[in-house]
């Protein structure tokens, strides 16, 4: 038992320094607990407490299956951009009222968490914040977690907003002391509730740091320009078009530089210009702008049109990345068509960005330098070949998938149908996951690469060796010893402290066990607790379903908090620094609203 608090201790100080990878953290004790009860000699005596099969089950649990499979149904519907037109409006909204949308978001997780199960909820709104987020120029990071937090405070609410909740109830039940129904503790639920969310949505996003991915900072927010050109034709939406103030409203976030009509080229700030069919807009613009073009299919075929952009059509997957020209490229001093682009290497070139000065001349004029950056669509295995193409340098992680919208409504509908089977009780939760899942992938919402990379080792990990630790701690007698120890100290003391020790222990130890976990080892005690002192048994019982349910400082506290992690690029101190205050919010709005609410 000592052995078994020793790893645990070792593993939370790891964990939070981060001196090691997480996954050498879990790695590391996962083998200590090994050593300590099935490896050396004199854990003979050990076996019968854990076996290996004990410590390896947290590997197979249902539960991390099911949190990745959701990862898959989240990347699946990322892939398809799904989610963007809500987000659209949601983000329209916020650049009004950003607090009061946020707010409006948090309270609608809330609220359907407190009648659903909080892992779907908080898979529905993950791609939903993330967009919102990067249009507003949030970091992910000040969104995810509070998203998180806020359903599981939800989730306390009600009998069925958790399965925590319910095995509570289900153990009072059975002991015959009370039966609670649906509603029986909602009242005291929303009050403490509460005032945890006025923490979790005013302080938390000013208080955690901003976290970028590296592809992110490599490849999805550089601010490069690239010169890029729009051929028009008859029909096009922009001919007709008139310049206000020097700028193109219809061109979205790009810098018109030069309109070439004929042998005419007209320059900024384009005074009394009206497109035409034939002219040729050349427009300065950053990737993420080029991407957002060609997301809507469409627009794909006016940008660079002279280079049949149109054979990559809106039905195939397109790649994009960025390659540059090394000094010793044989394309160096010739333009794109003269170097054979499109013939080489089956990618088209979409834009050119040159660090010294941004020419104003058609991207098919250019004559390539060695230094330019040139951003490339392709499908995958041609851009991947680049990287063995003597005259173009592929720079690592800045290839992204352009969203494919045209399966955005069959992802959406495996989605809806993978939460109706959860929420229902049709299937359990990990069927349901790994079902839509493979539904995602059978369907091409997304490749079985998009779907590996979703998959987070960090979560696969912390979890299966956190299980194990879980397990040693029931199996030894160390999580009643805990428990035993406090209830003893606490004797003779008045029913309201009874009731705030009780929460507090029940709060730190689910944060270490399973938030199921301590309510199915606590529940008990707590019934005894009230039977031995003869106090009201109903307090004790919602105090440890509302304990059990503050599952806010570490990542492995409860399965919405790993959904947000990968997401969110939290690491392990992140949940600890933000999630302790709102654990100590919550036990002393507890401490103070229960005992007047029960007449303690």
């Amino acid at each position: 038992m000592w052995l078994t608090f020793a790893v645990i201790l070792f593993s939370i100080v790891s964990y939070s320094l981060e001196y090691f990878a997480i996954e050498i953290t879990a790695l590391g004790s996962l083998l200590l607990l090994m050593m300590i009860f099935v490896g050396l000699p004199s854990a003979s005596d050990a076996q019968g407490l854990v076996t290996l099969d004990d410590l390896l089950a947290g590997f197979a649990n249902p539960a991390l299956l099911a949190v990745l499979a959701l990862l898959i149904i989240g990347q699946g519907l990322f892939q398809t951009d799904a989610l963007d037109r809500p987000a659209q409006y949601i983000t329209r909204f916020a650049k009004r009222h950003r607090y009061i949308a946020f707010v409006t978001v948090y309270i609608s997780a809330a609220f359907i968490s407190a009648f659903i199960n909080n892992t779907p909820v908080v898979v529905m709104f993950i791609p939903i914040m993330t967009v919102v987020a990067a249009n507003l120029r949030l970091s992910s990071s000040k969104v995810l977690m509070p998203l998180s937090f806020i359903s599981i405070l939800g989730g306390m609410t009600t009998l069925i907003g958790s399965s925590t909740n319910l095995l509570v109830a289900e153990a009072a039940r059975k002991a015959g002391v009370l039966e609670l129904k649906f509603f029986d503790f909602t009242e005291i639920a929303i009050m403490v509730s509460s005032i945890g969310a006025v923490y979790a949505l005013l302080v938390m996003p000013r208080i955690l740091q901003n976290r970028k991915s590296m592809a992110d900072q490599l490849s999805q927010t550089t601010g490069k320009q690239f010169i890029a050109q729009i051929p028009l034709s008859e029909g096009d939406a922009l001919v007709g078009k008139k310049a206000v103030a020097g700028m193109f409203p219809d061109l979205k976030d790009m810098t018109v530089r030069l309109v070439q009509r004929g042998e005419t080229p007209y320059l900024p700030p384009f005074d009394n210009v009206t497109l035409q069919a034939g002219d040729t807009v050349v427009v300065a613009a950053t990737r993420q702008a080029l991407t957002t073009a060609l997301k809507g299919g469409h627009k794909m075929a006016k940008v660079a049109e002279n280079q049949r952009l149109k054979e990559i059509s809106p039905k195939t997957d397109v790649t994009l990345a960025e390659v540059i020209v090394p000094p010793a490229s044989r394309m160096s001093g010739q333009t794109i068509a003269q170097a054979s682009f499109r013939s080489k290497t089956n990618c088209i070139v979409l834009g050119v960005q040159r660090r010294s000065r941004m020419p104003r001349m058609a991207m098919s004029d250019i004559r390539l330098e060695p230094g330019d950056v040139l951003l490339v669509g392709g499908a995958r295995d041609d851009v991947e070949a680049l990287r063995l193409n003597k005259d173009l340098l592929l720079i690592e992680l800045s290839s992204t998938d352009v969203p494919q919208r045209r399966y955005a409504p069959r992802a959406i509908l495996i989605f809806l149908a993978t939460a109706f089977a959860t929420a229902s009780g049709l299937l359990p939760i990990a069927t349901a996951a790994l079902a839509g899942a493979f539904c995602m992938i059978v369907f091409k919402c997304l490749n079985l690469r998009q779907a590996v990379r979703a998959l987070d080792s960090r979560i696969y990990m912390l979890v299966g060796a956190s299980l194990a630790s879980a397990v040693a701690l029931q199996n030894t007698g160390g999580a009643r010893f805990i428990a035993g120890a406090v209830v003893n100290t606490m004797q003779g003391q008045e029913g309201w402290v009874l009731l705030s020790g009780l929460f507090l222990l029940v709060a730190v130890l689910t944060n270490i066990l399973s938030n199921n976990a301590t309510a199915v080892l606590f529940a008990p005690i707590a019934i005894s607790i009230a039977t031995q002192t003869g106090l009201p048994v109903e307090p004790f019982v919602v105090c440890v379903i509302l304990a059990a349910n503050c599952s806010f400082a570490t990542p492995i506290g409860y399965q919405t908090n790993l959904l947000v992690m990968g997401p969110g690029h939290y690491r392990f101190a992140d949940f600890l620094f933000a999630g302790i205050p709102l654990m100590i919010i919550i036990w002393l709005s507890f401490s103070f609203i229960a005992p007047w609410y029960y007449g303690l």
